[in-house]
């Protein structure tokens, strides 16, 4: 650009001093060649592919236009001002792509594997199920496995969008892509690297542009046929009223600012980078959205379905200790210590201190342990907890409901979603304290896999409006409604491979509210686009209008084109 001001600088002073007509043109064809010589080739080269209508054509015709009739300044300038307004569209872009090209960092790029030589650093590709890794402070964990080793406060940013550190201990499960802030980790590999949760999360973000919005297909359409039209429109313009009334070079002035005009870039460039925009605010608040297709579902909620466990509740089984003398509790937590069931590791949970000895330990499938504790005979099975054959207290084990799920029900109601509904494979008392704990409008429970998606097929047909029915869920037994719903979210901490496979999108954090946060994002981005659609035409129509009527220089055309679409591109990407 330094280069092209300079020239159009030089012709302007050399043309109001009385310069002669061919130095002036030379000097401004000077500048035209510095700034427009990438646009004449790049519109050539689309020729020759057979693309004709685009923006580098419509410059090149209407700035060569404008040097045909002898406006050389008015030639330089079209096209100085498309390749500033070009370049701050291209600075926006990339500030947008940012927000997404960020997750692309926390690729790990080695995994220290210990071996019998020693730990010996290699490539996470390499690692298998099973291989022990070591991870030092300040690196990044490699794959999914579980802790066998070390305690360490981990960075979970860049995978959930949460600031606070999440601490981990031996026996702890971990996900691929967080930062050890202190510590050292010893950590048995679960997963490959390829079925690991960044793998996974790499994969959904480099495909979510491939699912575009109806609006976007629509705006790729609506420039292939707007293009021609109004390239014939111009040149109608310049060639009928010069057969009427004569003038050519008027009327040919006036087609050329109506071409440069008409150029649709606003629309083409802003209304894939709001999308684009609003995956990547939803990606820094992990929330994946697989395409920008779900976030018109989402603008339009009607109905959001929960599954219970894993989903509203904690899906771990807590045991309930209140009212139980601490030394019965001490007893049993004591003999549940060595079982690996999950109640019995709710039981061993529930007691902080330090455990008995336990001997002739016998643990029986689906009716409890027994052994001798600290001298006594001590048996916790479905009726209670024994000591000596003495019943002491009862074993009451419920899931927890997470402390975020009655904001979420809360949140997604101020959002005007008309029904927020339970579907459980649990007994119905215990749904149905779950969906009164939280404020569910509607709750269904003991229902197997096919019972769900009859039910939300039942909820689909019956909705209130013409809006989208959401499911929210987290098992592999919700991958087949997370694909008949119109919009499949699936719990990507906890939730199971298939089920995030099968979802459109992803809350990283496994919380609830994340939803209505989805929502949110869905419907700014909507209101963006709209906002952008109507201010590129609204405006178009009044220049184009003005242009016809000779009231509208070059110059201001172009203004009007290239300012247009970089308001609009910087309206797409403003922060929310």
């Amino acid at each position: 650009f330094g280069a092209a001001t300079v020239w159009f600088a030089v012709g302007e002073v050399v043309s109001y001093t009385g310069g002669d007509g061919l130095s002036v043109f030379l000097i401004f064809l000077a500048c035209y060649l510095c700034v427009g010589g990438e646009v004449i080739i790049h519109a050539v080269k689309n020729i020759l592919k057979g693309q004709v209508f685009d923006e580098n054509f419509l410059m090149c015709v209407a700035s060569i236009g404008a040097f045909a009739i002898g406006e050389y300044p008015e030639g330089a300038a079209v096209m100085l001002l498309y390749q500033i307004g070009e370049a701050f569209q291209e600075y926006a872009v990339e500030r947008s792509e940012r927000s997404i090209t960020s997750l692309m960092n926390f690729r790990p790029e080695y995994a220290n594997l210990v071996t019998d030589n020693g730990i010996v650093q290699t490539a996470p590709e390499s690692v298998k199920i099973g291989d022990v890794i070591s991870v030092k402070t300040g690196e990044r964990i490699p794959l999914d496995g579980v802790v066998s080793d070390g305690t360490a406060l981990l960075d979970t940013s860049a995978m959930t969008g949460e600031s606070i550190p999440v601490e981990v201990r031996t026996g702890d499960e971990i996900m691929s892509g967080c930062v050890n802030t202190n510590g050292l980790l010893t950590i048995t590999v679960a997963k490959t690297f390829g079925e690991s949760a960044v793998s996974r999360i790499l994969a959904l973000v480099e495909d979510a542009s491939e699912h575009k919005s109806r609006t976007e297909n629509f705006i790729t359409k609506f420039a292939r046929y707007y293009t021609p039209a109004v390239c014939f429109g111009a040149l109608a313009l310049a060639i009928i009223p010069s057969l009427i009334v004569g003038d050519w070079a008027e009327w040919i002035h006036r087609a050329l600012v109506f071409l440069v005009v008409s150029c649709p870039c606003a629309l083409v460039i802003s209304v894939p980078l709001s999308y684009f925009a609003g995956l990547g605010r939803a990606a820094k608040r992990g929330i994946l959205v697989k395409g920008g297709n779900y976030l018109d579902a989402l603008c339009k909620t009607d109905t959001v379905v929960f599954d219970k466990t894993g989903t509203l509740t904690m899906g771990k089984p807590v045991f309930i200790s209140d009212g139980i003398a601490p030394e019965t509790l001490k007893y049993a937590a004591s003999l549940e210590w060595y079982s690996t069931h999950p109640v019995a590791k709710a039981v061993a949970a529930s007691y902080t201190g330090e455990y008995f000895d336990v001997t002739d330990y016998t643990e029986t499938a689906g009716n409890g342990a027994t052994g001798i504790v600290n001298g006594k005979r001590v048996d916790v099975n479905k009726s209670g907890i024994f000591i000596d054959k003495e019943k002491k207290s009862d074993v009451v084990v419920t899931d927890k409901v997470k402390p975020d799920s009655a904001n979420a029900i809360a949140r997604l109601k101020a959002l005007n979603v008309k029904r927020t509904v339970m579907l459980s494979g649990d007994k119905k008392s215990t749904a149905e304290a779950v969906g009164r704990e939280v404020g569910l409008d509607i709750v269904r429970a003991e229902l197997l896999p096919s019972g769900k998606v009859a039910a939300l097929e039942d909820l689909m047909a019956t909705k209130p409006t013409t809006g989208s029915v959401i499911y929210a869920g987290d098992g592999i037994n919700d991958a087949p409604v997370l694909i008949r719903a119109d919009v499949g979210l699936a719990m990507g901490g906890v939730g199971s491979d298939i089920a995030i496979e099968a979802a459109d999108i992803v809350l990283m954090t496994d919380e609830p509210s994340k939803i209505a946060d989805t929502i949110v994002i869905a419907r700014e981005t909507r209101s963006i686009v709209i906002q952008n659609i109507v201010f590129a035409l609204g405006v178009k129509v009044i220049v184009l209008a003005l242009s016809a009527f000779g009231l509208v220089a070059m110059w201001a055309a172009v203004f009007a084109d290239v300012g247009v679409a970089l308001l609009a591109t910087l309206n797409a990407i403003r922060k929310r």
